[in-house]
């Protein structure tokens, strides 16, 4: 499977590499272009795969890009389940073990994901987990956590 062009890779100067998709199920797209946008004005280049991509896609990316974060976004309810197989997808393969993968969105078809669901995506592999309705400021200052995380290792 070959992957498709990335949707507008931004091109920021020491920011970080992120690649951005959705769950293997979810055809939304505007989610996307949003996360793009956010992540590119925080400084970071993006690589957007697009919707409904699919687990092995995504890691063939991962090999790709070599990105510092992987986001993961769902708009249609099915982000917890499908976000599970592409955490155990990525995370099996050693090369992508250490690589911060977050999930958002609406992840559950109920609405808000309970205590368990949520530690069912953390014990999957994510470092992260921004349930529907997160703040965005709380997004950001996660990606800055990061950035300090990344400082402190290169210096």
């Amino acid at each position: 499977m070959t992957a498709p062009a990335p949707l507008h890779p931004g091109t920021a100067a020491g920011g970080r590499t992120v690649l951005l998709g959705t769950v293997a199920s979810d055809a939304h797209t505007w989610n996307l272009v949003y996360l793009q946008l956010l992540l590119e004005e925080a400084g970071h280049r993006v690589i957007n795969l697009g919707a409904c991509v699919p687990e092995e896609l995504f890691a063939a990316e991962c090999h790709r890009h070599h990105p510092d974060l992987v986001v993961v976004s769902s708009v249609n309810g099915h982000g917890c389940t499908d976000g599970k197989r592409l955490a155990a997808t990525l995370r099996a393969d050693p090369a992508l073990a250490a690589v911060p993968i977050v999930i958002g969105g609406k992840l559950g078809v109920d609405g808000q994901l309970t205590g368990t669901q949520v530690n069912e995506l953390f014990a999957a592999g994510y470092t992260a987990v921004f349930d529907d309705g997160a703040d965005r400021n709380r997004f950001l200052e996660y990606l800055g956590r990061l950035e300090l995380v990344a400082a402190g290792r290169s210096g």
